[in-house]
C-alpha cells in the first residue's frame, strides 16, 4: 500500500490519485451490486411471504368462518346420497337438501389442498389427516387446523398472541347460501309436474350446483 502512495513528484501524485479514485469506484460499484442483489432477494422473499399469507388467510376464512351450527364437514357426494336412498323420483329435492353440505365440502377440499402446498409442517400434517379422513368417508372437524393457521398468521404479521384468558369457541367451515331459496323467491319453476319430474329435477339439480355461492353470513 505504501508503494502506491507516492508523493515524491507531481506525476506520482497524479498517478496515486487516479489509483485511489479507481479503487473507490470499484468499491462503490461492488457495494451497489451487492445492495441491488440483496434488495431483489428481499423483494422476492416478501412477495413469496405475501402470496403465502394471502392463500393461508383465505384457507383460514373457509375452514374457520363459523362458530355455531354444524362444525363438522360431511364428505358425502350426491351419488352417495342417491345410492343410500335407492330409486328417487325427485332428484331436485335431494340436490336441494345436500347442496349446502356439498358446497362446504368442495370449499374445504380446496382449502386443504392450499394448506398442503403452502402450510407449515404442522399444518400440512393436520390437512393431510383431514384429507385422508374425507377420502375414507369420515366427518372431519377443522378446529385444530384453524388454531394452527391463526397462530401462524398472527406471528407472520407481527401481531401479539391472543391473551390466554380469552376463550375462543371451536371454529368450523364457512356457511354457504344455496340457490334454492333464490329460486323460490324469484318464482322460478321447481321442475315438478306432469310427466317431466325426472328431467325437470335433474335440470334443477344442475342449476342449483351452478348458482351456489360462498358467504360469510349464516
Amino acid at each position: 500500500m505504501r508503494s502506491l502512495l507516492d508523493f515524491s513528484s507531481g506525476s506520482a501524485i497524479l498517478t496515486t490519485l487516479l489509483i485511489l479514485a479507481l479503487m473507490s469506484v470499484i468499491m462503490v460499484g461492488i457495494r451497489l451490486i451487492f445492495m441491488q442483489t440483496f434488495q431483489r432477494w428481499r423483494e422476492r422473499e416478501n412477495r413469496q411471504i405475501n402470496e403465502r399469507l394471502k392463500v393461508l388467510i383465505a384457507a383460514y376464512k373457509v375452514l374457520g368462518g363459523s362458530f355455531t351450527g354444524e362444525l363438522a364437514v360431511d364428505p358425502a357426494h350426491l351419488r352417495d346420497l342417491r345410492q343410500s336412498v335407492g330409486a328417487v323420483d325427485d332428484l331436485s329435492a335431494i340436490a336441494s337438501a345436500s347442496e349446502r353440505r356439498r358446497r362446504i365440502r368442495d370449499a374445504v377440499e380446496t382449502a386443504l389442498s392450499d394448506i398442503v402446498l403452502l402450510g407449515t409442517e404442522e399444518q400440512v400434517r393436520l390437512a393431510a389427516q383431514a384429507a385422508n379422513d374425507m377420502v375414507a368417508g369420515k366427518n372431519i372437524e377443522t378446529a385444530a387446523l384453524v388454531v394452527s393457521l391463526r397462530n401462524f398468521i398472527r406471528q407472520s404479521l407481527d401481531l401479539t398472541p391472543i391473551p390466554a384468558g380469552i376463550t375462543i369457541p371451536n371454529q368450523g367451515p364457512i356457511r354457504v347460501i344455496t340457490g334454492s331459496n333464490n329460486s323460490k323467491r324469484s318464482g322460478e319453476p321447481s321442475g315438478k309436474g306432469g310427466g317431466g319430474n325426472d328431467g325437470g329435477g335433474a335440470s334443477g339439480g344442475i342449476a342449483l350446483t351452478g348458482s351456489s355461492q360462498i358467504s360469510d353470513t349464516p
